[in-house]
């Protein structure tokens, strides 16, 4: 069962790999384009996009490098191989998000107060391409396991760039058909925004993650006493639930069971039932009989 699971795991992680790359080669095709025409035409809105598409471009390449590290096997000093990559490459993807964010925003508000002359049709015209690539990239990704903060990373990149480029569209239009250059820093002001909201999301999610958090869907009282109500059970204690990687939980626990109990065949059981009920495969259970009756101390003979 454990080798089909990671078979499984691995056959995805492949899969993953290659939207992953179709990806990245649409968004840095795309990227330079933009870089250019935003120079040319003066546009915050595109060039801070266009900064955004590097960050997505860089967080690809970096959730590439992450899956190919979580591939591989444990050995040494990493019992759980480095799965957690993943979790790293989501945490640094959340910090570029905010930090660019901030970057964006400062810049954003410097042009509310002085607003330069934007060539709205050429904005417009990059914006529209921008919003095709990116629907693009964003359908490819979309069918990859987002159940991966490794993934999902990346995915929040390009959707954010994705709604950064309609708010784009719309600012080179404003600007066309009313000459309101503001609109363009206002557009800009709305993607450091989404960026945000992202950038804090992946943040928060891997921080539980490496902080050894529970799963957000499992619930370590419920579990505890799900194993406290199976049969001959009298004591569950020194439980811990957390995750090694996305869609990876653990749990370790000290299980008491009534004298004269088989602690093999409860520990079996146990381990099933939460395989079944919540979906922990990776399960550590100590069971012990309980001791009824005054402890006996064998006295020490000498010689011994």
């Amino acid at each position: 069962m454990a080798h089909a699971h990671d078979d499984r795991h691995a056959a995805a992680r492949v899969a993953d790999s290659r939207r992953l790359w179709i990806a990245l080669a649409l968004i840095v095709g795309f990227m330079a384009v933009e870089v250019l025409v935003g120079l040319l035409a003066s546009s915050l809105a595109l060039l801070s996009d266009a900064a955004h598409m590097l960050t997505d471009a860089g967080a690809l390449a970096l959730a590439l490098l992450a899956a190919r590290l979580a591939r591989r096997p444990p050995g040494g000093g990493f019992t759980f191989g480095l799965r957690r990559a993943e979790i790293l490459s989501a945490q640094l993807n959340g910090a570029t998000l905010v930090a660019l964010a901030v970057v964006v925003i400062a810049e954003g508000v410097r042009r509310l107060v002085e607003p330069p002359e934007v060539e709205g049709a050429a904005v417009l015209v990059v914006a529209v391409a921008g919003i095709a690539v990116n629907l693009g990239a964003t359908g490819i990704l979309a069918g990859a396991d987002r159940r991966s903060l490794n993934v999902e990373g990346a995915f929040q990149h390009v959707l954010t760039d994705l709604f950064a480029f309609v708010a784009t569209a719309i600012a080179g239009l404003v600007v066309i058909l009313t000459g309101f250059s503001r609109a363009d820093g206002i557009a800009a002001l709305l993607v450091a925004a989404l960026m945000l909201r992202s950038g804090y999301g992946l943040l928060r999610d891997s921080g539980r993650v490496l902080l050894e958090a529970a799963p957000r869907d499992l619930d370590p009282d419920a579990i505890g006493h799900a194993l406290a109500a199976e049969p001959h059970v009298v004591e569950v204690h020194d439980l811990h639930v957390w995750e090694v990687s996305s869609g990876f939980p653990a749990l370790s626990a000290h299980v008491t069971v009534r004298s004269g109990c088989d602690t093999q065949s409860h520990r079996r059981g146990l381990a099933e039932m939460l395989n079944r009920r919540f979906g922990i495969e990776h399960s550590t259970l100590q069971v012990e009989e309980r001791h009824e009756g005054p402890l006996a101390i064998e006295p020490l003979r000498p010689g011994r």
